[in-house]
This record gives structure tokens, sequence and C-alpha cells, in this order.
């Protein structure tokens, strides 16, 4: 019996091969998101006068942050890139009129400061640069791996086009964030898993670098008894935070605590702009009015879903796109800190389920989810000056739907 009968049977909406959706369409929708991406930043480039306006947004500005803490650790100063008024006084020294839209402060572990110590060899813009060639280079390889998308997009060139356009890629490198090498790493451990488990690993150990996005790992690898990756991973870590605390001293490890009590104070509770553009559940019920308490009431009961449907699903289904699926968009949805640029993440769920889709049929409703998360990082993005209501935790919380719908009817299938 096959899934799409057995899932009718089950009262299940079956697989459908229709839709409008078609492989000719995602490069349609991919190469004319690429072009107006391109178009919109060559229009920025001519009216700020090839990014030189010192009034105006400039590309890469959050990546100032880390170019600025790699100067100081070259020059042997590790101490105050912790130090608010002398990470200031160093970046406004260095980037000048580059960081002219205010102090952006260095907000996470000694782990990522260790790593980024080698960018400020080169100068600012050729770094700048390099690091989002190479974090879209190894985004768009790990998704195309993990997803097998190129497979059933007929060419690998397009395939590997159309997710470059993805929004949340787009998002990511234009501010110049690490969300690209966080979510290649989660891409790449778990299409690693099944035949290179030390590898898979030491990229989820690697995410030590942030680890808010790395909290969901432990408990699937546990989940599904998979200890050798579990063991790999915690030694990484460990040997990571290790080496970063010999590196930047033990004085970074209070330090880093102390930068996230004022993130949480200042940011994650207090801030309209940060609400506006992260689609967490924290922040939609404070942008809609509603106490602290409250929020992170709502925040915890929506994690315990999210960690609940991820554990069913890696508990259900063996399909490592539905898993890596799952897994995305459930770490988008644990954690209240998060913003508009880490829905790179989003493009690991939004290729996944398109492969499987192009594979076995659609879901219904399920085109429409992608074409919602196609569009999400765009929505959060203006969202910083359109001050609508915060839609993100809905969009992300209908797309783990999606997946639970889809590890149910293979589970059923077997």
């Amino acid at each position: 019996m096959d899934v799409a009968n057995r899932g009718a049977r089950n009262g299940e909406s079956r697989y459908d091969g229709s839709g409008w959706l078609n492989r000719e369409r995602v490069v349609l929708y991919g190469g004319a998101t690429l072009a107006l991406a391109v178009i919109l930043l060559a229009a920025w480039a001519y009216v700020s006068g090839g990014f030189m306006h010192e009034d105006g947004p400039r590309p890469g500005i959050d990546y100032t942050v880390f170019w600025t803490a790699s100067w100081l650790m070259l020059h042997g100063d590790p101490g105050s890139v912790y130090h608010y008024p002398s990470f200031a006084h160093a970046q406004t020294a260095l980037l000048g009129g580059y960081v002219n839209h205010g102090f952006l402060p260095w907000l996470y572990p000694p782990t990522l400061l260790m790593l980024v110590t080698p960018v400020a060899l080169l100068p600012y813009a050729a770094s700048f640069l390099l690091f989002t060639v190479l974090g879209c280079a190894a985004f768009v390889a790990a998704v195309l791996e993990v997803s097998s998308f190129k497979v059933h997009l007929g060419r690998k060139g397009l395939a590997a086009l159309v997710v470059l356009a993805f929004p949340g890629v787009l998002v990511a490198a234009m501010l110049g964030q690490n969300s690209l090498v966080t979510a290649a790493l989660a891409a790449y451990a778990l299409g690693a898993m099944t035949r290179y488990p030390v590898r898979a690993g030491v990229c989820m150990g690697l995410l030590a670098i942030k680890p808010q996005m790395a909290v969901l790992f432990p408990l699937v690898l546990i989940a599904v008894r998979d200890w050798r990756v579990f063991a790999s991973a915690a030694m990484t870590a460990f040997a990571l935070m290790a080496a970063s605390v010999m590196v930047c001293g033990t004085a970074s490890i209070p330090a880093f605590a102390a930068g996230t009590a004022i993130a949480r104070e200042l940011v994650l509770e207090h801030r309209v702009m940060y609400w506006s553009a992260s689609p967490s559940a924290f922040a939609a019920m404070r942008l809609a009015g509603l106490s602290l308490p409250v929020s992170y009431g709502v925040q915890i009961f929506v994690a315990l879903i999210a960690i609940a449907a991820t554990l069913r699903v890696w508990t259900k289904t063996s399909d490592m796109r539905v898993r890596a699926a799952a897994l995305a968009v459930a770490t988008l949805l644990v954690t209240p800190y998060v913003w508009h640029y880490e829905l790179a993440w989003l493009g690991i769920a939004v290729f996944c389920l398109a492969a499987c889709g192009f594979q076995k049929g659609w879901l219904r409703g399920e085109q429409t989810v992608l074409a919602l998360c196609w569009l999400l990082p765009v929505y959060e993005s203006a969202n910083r000056m359109l001050k609508f209501p915060q839609i993100g935790p809905v969009v992300l919380l209908l797309m783990l739907l999606m997946t639970m719908r889809r590890a149910r009817l293979e589970s059923g299938a077997r």
C-alpha cells in the first residue's frame, strides 16, 4: 500500500502530484528574487554614493562587530572586547563614519571571539566580501546536500541559484551576520549523520559559537540514541570552549554573562525595534502589549510544543529531510532571542520540504506555507520600519505542522 492511500485511509490529507509550485515556477521565483535583490542593491549603492553617505545605512553593518573584535584580538587586547566603552572607542576609531548609526556591542561567547580572530587580517571591505561569499557558498552547499533539492530540480547550478535566492540568505548576507555559518554547520551536520558521524558531531559541537542555536541537537541525538554523533559533538564543544577560555582569558566568561544580561534587559524585554523584527512568540506577545511574565509564559509554552514536535518527528521517520526541517524550524521557535537574520535557518526547512514535495507529491496547504516561509524574512526585515503585527511564530508553527504531517504519513506507510 503506498503512502498516499495509507494517509487517505487514516483521514490525513493525501499526497497530490499536482499544484502550482512546480519546478519551472521555483526557478522563475528564485530568479526573480535574486534579480530584484541585485536591482535593490544597485539602487542603494547609487543613492548612497557607493555606500559612502554617512547619514544612511550601509551593507555589512553587523560585520563591523566581528571585524573590530578581531582587530582587538590580533593586537593583544581581548579584555576590551567585552568592555563596552573601549569597544565603542575602537569601533569608531577603526571604522569611523561607517558605524554612524550607534554603537553595536560584542554580545557573543568567547568561542566565537576566538574563531573570528583572523578576519581583521584583511581590510574591512575585503574581509566582509570574503566572509559573505564563503558564508553563502557554505550554506548553499550544505542545504543542497541535506535536502537533495538539486536532484529534483534537475540541474545543480539552477538549484544553487534558487537556494542562494532565499530571502533569509540575502538578509543575512546584507547585514554581514554569522547565521549563514551556523545554518551551514547545522545543515552539514544533519546531512552527514548517517555516513560520517564524527564529522557531523564536530559540526554540531562548533555551534557552541552560538549556543541558543544548538539546544535541540543533544535532545534529538538522545531520542534516536545516536551516541557516536553525541560523543563527537560533546567533545568538540568542550574542546572549543576550553581553547577559547585559554585564548580569551577566564574573565571573558563573566563578561559574556554580563553582556547577555544587558542584552536581555535592554533589547529582548524592552526594545520595540527588536520585537518587530523577531519571529519569536515572546516578541509577538510584547509587541501586542502583554506583560513580561505572560510573554515569557507563552514563549515557554511554544518552545515545549516545538521540542515535543521535533522529538516526535525524529522518532517517527528516518527521512533526514523531514528531520532537518523539524529541527531547523523548532530551533527558531525555542529561543526568545532570535533576530530576522536567523531565518537563514528556515531555508533548510523550505528546501527539504520542497524536495519531499517534488519527489512524493504535495500535502494540502503545503505549497502555501512554503510561500509564506519564503516571504517571511522580507516581512521581518521591513517590519522594523512598518511596525505591523508579528506573524513570524504563526508561520513557523504552520511550517512545523506541515513537517509533522509529513512524518506521520511516512510512519504510517511503513
